[in-house]
């Protein structure tokens, strides 16, 4: 009996997760989904600009055990869609220009020390890390760009008001820090902060609920001026029931005739 080559080719298997958490804390968490959401609603016009994170990155054909799984990266020149794992050698050999890794407890050392030499030998441009504890980093902040196969410190500027921030070439935004909590800026407009899908909603709420309490005031302040327009009437009416003539009103209640008249 023959068997065919083919059959007794074993299915590379390319898993799409770990069994382990997203993340280890809520702080990782949230600022995890916070870095996802916010570039993926700042890239949205751009279709050939893929933001994920938390997603295995396999760069090796055949080798499951080359992978990679930043917090938030960026690609750029694949198409946007969904996906289960990036496998580089379907997307046309790109990979990420820029990777953040929310550094924790447990991540420390990998962040420090593997995976800018991973990342670095891959050749992605940008590596960005963000305690958000501030425990575990020398600099709750730090950013590098990849010069000559070695990364280098991108400079820490200090803005008015004493935030911190960091600029993203590669994006063309800038990463800093708000009373200690990572955001992203516009470069090009006056430092407008990109909100994530539920701080959206939250400044809609806030700004819709303003627009009501204005709503409310403005109705108020109608009644009132009936209100006293009704008084206006009622007391010239009273004054001409009791004998005054327009005149005499008109003086009484320090209106003028014409005002008089028209009441």
């Amino acid at each position: 009996m023959t068997i065919a080559t083919n059959q007794l080719k074993t299915e590379i298997i390319y898993p799409i997760s770990d069994g382990e958490p997203m993340a280890e804390s809520d702080p990782a968490r949230d600022y995890l989904i916070y870095g996802v959401e916010t570039l993926d609603i700042y890239f949205a016009d751009q279709p050939d600009v893929y933001v994920s994170g938390n997603l295995f990155i396999y760069y090796t054909q055949g080798i499951p055990s080359a992978v990679v799984a930043p917090d938030v990266f960026v690609v750029f020149g694949v198409e946007k869609k969904k996906r289960l794992t990036y496998k580089v050698w379907q997307e046309g050999g790109k990979l990420p220009s820029f990777v953040l890794e929310i550094t924790s407890a447990t991540t420390r050392e990998n962040d420090e020390r593997d995976k800018p030499l991973k990342y670095a030998s891959l050749g992605i441009q940008e590596y960005f890390q963000y305690d958000p504890t501030g425990d575990y980093l020398d600099q709750q902040l730090k950013g590098r760009t990849l010069v000559n196969g070695v990364y280098q410190d991108l400079p820490m500027q200090m803005l008015e008001g004493g935030e911190q921030s960091i600029q993203s070439h590669i994006l063309q935004l800038n990463l800093g820090l708000v009373n200690g909590e990572l955001r992203f800026f516009e470069q090009t407009n006056g430092r407008r902060k990109l909100l994530s899908h539920k701080e959206t909603e939250q400044a809609r709420q806030q700004v819709t609920a303003e627009l009501q309490q204005s709503e409310q005031a403005r109705q108020q302040t109608e009644v009132k001026l009936q209100q006293s327009e009704q008084a206006r009437q009622q007391a010239v009416f009273k004054l001409l029931a009791l004998g005054l003539d327009q005149e005499q009103v008109a003086a009484a209640l320090g209106f003028t005739m014409d005002e008089v008249e028209q009441l």
